[in-house]
């Protein structure tokens, strides 16, 4: 029964491993093509339920103040030994962001604020639908 019981608990500190967790969220930016190796990635908070995770991520270039970074969470889930992200959710921007600056949401963009738009191409006016006269 003892033996049981340590093998359980063994197996359940495994699953909140937060260096596992820091893997997933380097695996999910590592195919956004960032240059992680760039980025300090602090995860300051994570809530886990079974085999899924909360997970609030801190980013910022290498030697930049926590006030210019950017913070996001995740939603991450445990499978086949690995946390993966399964849903991003942008707990807003501290501060502000060096021009330049890629956007981890992914799609290549630049960070909102540096010069792109954050929100994708506006439409022409020919896309927009007719006024209503009044």
């Amino acid at each position: 029964m003892l033996a049981l019981f340590l093998a359980l608990t063994a197996c359940n500190r495994g699953n909140q491993d937060i260096n596992a967790i820091r893997q997933g969220v380097v695996d999910h930016l590592s195919g956004r093509s960032l240059n992680v190796a760039n980025m300090d990635i602090d995860i300051p908070s994570v809530q886990y339920h079974g085999d899924k995770a909360d997970v609030t991520v801190v980013f910022k270039p290498k030697g930049v103040a926590t006030a210019q970074g950017m913070t996001l969470r995740y939603q991450m889930e445990q499978s086949g030994g690995r946390w993966t992200v399964v849903n991003t959710q942008d707990s807003g921007h501290s501060g502000s962001v060096p021009p330049g600056t890629q956007n981890p949401h992914g799609g290549g963009g630049v960070m909102p604020g540096t010069g792109g738009n954050p929100h994708g191409a506006m439409p022409s006016p020919e896309d927009l639908p007719p006024a209503k006269q009044k």
